[in-house]
């Protein structure tokens, strides 16, 4: 049925041609009475009550030849499917995310902590991305690259959601995770390079000033959207460990750095976001997708696969059906 209804046809105007069919059937039905050879018996007492289905099938057999006509006058008609070819220019943006994995990412404000709420939304902003390369840093006390920039999308949503607390020493180094991202940027050739640094806390560890990374971050063109993650007030946050792992929580007051970040990003070109909820962060990650549109040139290309030959042999199927039947099953003697 789908393959039907995506049929086009090239000439169309054949179809007026089955106006002949319902003129066939009208001329037909008046003569149907008439139909058949005429015998003289005796008495046809006899034959009253006798059904003879070969006479039946006989007087309908025309159907037949009707289907036939509406299949080669389809086949005049030319029907063909249409098979797109699409060829896609894309002028992509290089984007790292920037993730903060510090303990208090744990914090029970987001159903059910901020991280998972994070990584959630981070991959709805990757699968936005079809055409972008995209890369992933995380950070707490230190930093490293978690994933190169890469166009396997697949592959880095399965690293941003195997992220745990405690990969890295606890602390919050802001100018490591901003340094380690600006590093797998600055060779690149895009005209459009981003960093989406996300934080829930303030700076408090690492080698390299936040405002430093900063500055280098523009000095080779790449925009920083710096995002706020935190419920304003307090929330329920990890305070230490039991004996068997599990995390011990209490309310602490949440306390971000938003002056740094309003710098970090005011200074590169890029934007400050603070999200205080889950649908607030998905706002942000949607903003930021309007924000940085790739450049697509999409040229279709469009060939067509001829299915007349399919209704020509149809139409010779209910030809050849009709002689079978007529002269070999239900062979009439004058």
């Amino acid at each position: 049925m789908d393959w039907l209804t995506s049929l086009e046809f090239e000439h169309p105007w054949f179809f007026l041609l089955m106006l002949i069919i319902p003129f066939m059937i009208w001329h037909y039905l008046k003569n149907f009475n008439v139909i058949g050879a005429n015998i003289s018996v005796p008495n046809v007492n006899t034959l009253q009550g006798v059904r003879n289905y070969k006479a039946f099938i006989y007087k309908w057999l025309p159907i037949l030849r009707w289907l036939a006509i509406a299949a080669f006058i389809t086949a005049l008609a030319k029907p063909q499917l249409t098979l797109k070819e699409e060829e896609v220019k894309a002028e992509g943006i290089d984007i790292m995310l920037a993730m903060d994995l510090s303990s208090s990412m744990l914090a029970r404000d987001f159903n059910p902590d901020r991280l998972a709420v994070t990584k959630l939304v981070a991959n709805q902003f990757v699968d936005k991305r079809q055409y972008d390369r995209l890369g992933l840093a995380v950070f707490s006390g230190e930093s490293f690259t978690q994933c190169p920039l890469t166009t396997d999308h697949k592959i880095l949503k399965e690293f941003i959601s195997k992220l745990e607390v405690g990969l890295l020493k606890d602390g919050t180094a802001i100018g490591m995770g901003l340094a380690a991202s600006v590093n797998r940027l600055k060779e690149s050739k895009s005209k459009s390079k981003v960093v989406i640094l996300l934080t829930d806390g303030v700076n408090n560890g690492g080698y390299i000033n936040p405002m430093q990374a900063a500055e280098i971050a523009k000095q080779v063109g790449v925009k920083v959207y710096t995002i706020g993650v935190g419920t304003s007030g307090s929330a329920q946050m990890p305070s230490g460990r039991r004996r068997d792992g599990k995390y011990l929580y209490k309310e602490v007051r949440v306390n971000i750095d938003e002056d740094l970040l309003k710098q970090i990003s005011e200074l590169t070109g890029g934007r400050y976001y603070r999200a205080d909820s889950q649908s607030a962060l998905q706002s942000i990650y949607s903003e930021i997708d309007r924000l940085e549109k790739t450049e697509i040139e999409v040229n279709v290309f469009k060939r067509y696969s001829q299915e007349f030959r399919r209704f020509l042999l149809l139409g010779l199927i209910f030809i050849g059906l009709e002689w079978v039947v007529k002269f070999l099953i239900l062979r009439v003697v004058p």
